[in-house]
């Protein structure tokens, strides 16, 4: 729980609107911003049209994965301040909110511990084989041969796509396994990469050099399908694909061809390319990948660990409690812009 002073009260009840969520209840959030003097609206909104009528007069917005897009935030006439429960705010209109006048805020490296493990763990279980052996000693085959063929980790060549502290932390624990790190990341100074004994390389350098790619790209209109059926042609045969970035950043109809083809030799994910979360209805049924025995998805459950979780609700919780009593939030993502459109 936060004990950080958050100033005076208003001396009205401003209304904080939390779009949705999935912890089971709001206790640390109210707790938060009922101490700073507003009003709590939980909603399990999976639409822009369940939240037209509450934008009208909340003073803040909190989502986790519910859309707040241009059509709410021209609705609004008194929000101060969109916080949003994590780091990528692509499910936020940022533009539209700075042209009003409306801060965003997100939360920065609260899950880069989780999410690096978790991005290794998925690519040891599909390099070593393990569900192959599992589903096999179950059925009574104890052999050795099941997970047939594996090769050597070390002297191997690890591709990371974005090269941010996620990357990074990757980069750290793949290597310690002994295999050359390269990575890809236009944004990324080449000592950064050079300090952590990791080789900057074109796109079309990595798809070719890397055993296994190791996807961290955040959603921009540039990363949506980064990867498709050109990209996969293009990757080494029996090249192992995980992706602990956003599910859109890899064309799911391109990855089955290529892991029916056999180009790939398996692929985890940590969310399909249609993100069941941000949808109002979602069935296995509408996406084949989940029928193939080389795929691991998981539920976007990289980030999460008891301490990150709540890291996550009081940052967010506390970045409106900021704003609505005056004080500037610890993370904002667009405070330039709206300088700049001040002046």
């Amino acid at each position: 729980m936060s004990n950080r002073k958050l100033g005076p009260r208003r001396a009205d009840r401003p209304k904080v609107v939390i779009t949705d969520y999935d912890f089971g209840d709001l206790d640390v959030e109210r707790a938060i911003l009922e101490a700073a003097g507003a009003e709590v609206i939980a909603l399990q909104s999976k639409g822009e049209e369940d939240l037209l009528e509450v934008a009208t007069d909340c003073a803040a917005m909190i989502n986790q994965y519910a859309r707040i897009g241009a059509k709410t935030i021209g609705a609004m006439t008194k929000c101060e301040v969109i916080a949003r429960y994590g780091v990528g705010v692509d499910i936020v209109d940022v533009d539209t909110a700075t042209q009003k006048g409306i801060l965003v805020t997100n939360v920065l490296d609260y899950c880069t511990e989780e999410v690096a493990d978790h991005a290794i763990a998925l690519w040891m279980t599909l390099a070593r084989k393990l569900p192959d052996y599992d589903r096999a000693t179950h059925k009574g085959i104890w052999k050795w041969q099941s997970g047939q063929p594996i090769n050597r980790l070390r002297g191997r060549t690890m591709g990371v796509v974005s090269f941010g502290k996620i990357g990074q932390a990757i980069a750290t624990r793949a290597q310690a396994f002994g295999v050359k790190v390269i990575a890809f990341d236009p944004f990324v100074p080449a000592e950064v990469a050079a300090n952590l004994d990791t080789e900057l390389v074109s796109k079309a350098d990595l798809l070719a050099r890397s055993d296994y790619i190791l996807m961290q790209a955040p959603m921009t209109p540039e990363t949506r399908h980064f990867l498709s059926d050109a990209e996969f042609a293009a990757m080494k045969p029996g090249a192992i694909l995980v992706n602990t970035g956003r599910g859109p950043t890899v064309d799911n109809k391109a990855l089955y061809r290529a892991l029916t083809d056999g180009h790939l030799a398996s692929a985890g994910l940590d969310d399909p390319e249609e993100e069941p979360a941000k949808r109002a209805k979602w069935s296995p049924d509408d996406n084949p990948i989940f029928t193939l025995p080389n795929v691991i998805v998981t539920p976007h459950a990289a980030y999460y660990s008891e301490e990150s979780i709540r890291a996550a609700r009081v940052t967010a919780a506390t970045q409106v409690a900021l704003v609505l009593t005056g004080q500037a939030p610890d993370y904002p993502v667009n405070a330039n812009a709206l300088t700049e459109a001040t002046q």
